[in-house]
């Protein structure tokens, strides 16, 4: 077994002892990714463009994974309110509506009170 840590350079990461994306074999297995540009360690107010960067954020890991958004087999959507799913459904399938991933949503709090979203996803790299 093989085991690779990939890190967004996030402060919270380091903080709270979690790596944004593990590789083992050929999974990828990235952590809840939330709507912060971890380059500035900001986040918008605007849960759209919260949305659009997690999966910016998310293409980032898989990428230095060695990995695509085409390779996802699994995601999970938090959000503390319910009616923001929906809004975020275009955004979702400008990223995933080719790939068709099994999915869940859950509603609750974040840990911080800005974050509208989260999101977590498993790739298997390689499949075709």
């Amino acid at each position: 077994m093989t085991r690779k840590l990939i890190s967004s350079g996030s402060t919270f990461e380091k903080e709270i002892g979690y790596s944004r994306a593990v590789v083992v074999d050929n999974w990828v297995l990235v952590s809840g990714t939330t709507g912060f540009d971890y380059s500035k360690m900001t986040i918008s107010d605007d849960l759209l463009e919260q949305a659009e960067q997690c999966f910016k954020n998310i293409e980032l890991a898989l990428e230095q994974a060695g990995s695509s958004m085409k390779d996802v087999v699994r995601v999970t959507y938090v959000f503390p309110k319910t009616e923001d799913f929906e809004k975020c459904w275009p955004i979702m399938r400008k990223y995933l509506g080719d790939v068709q991933p099994s999915a869940m949503m859950l509603t609750s709090d974040l840990s911080d009170p800005r974050m509208k979203i989260e999101i977590q996803v498993t790739a298997y790299r390689n499949s075709n």
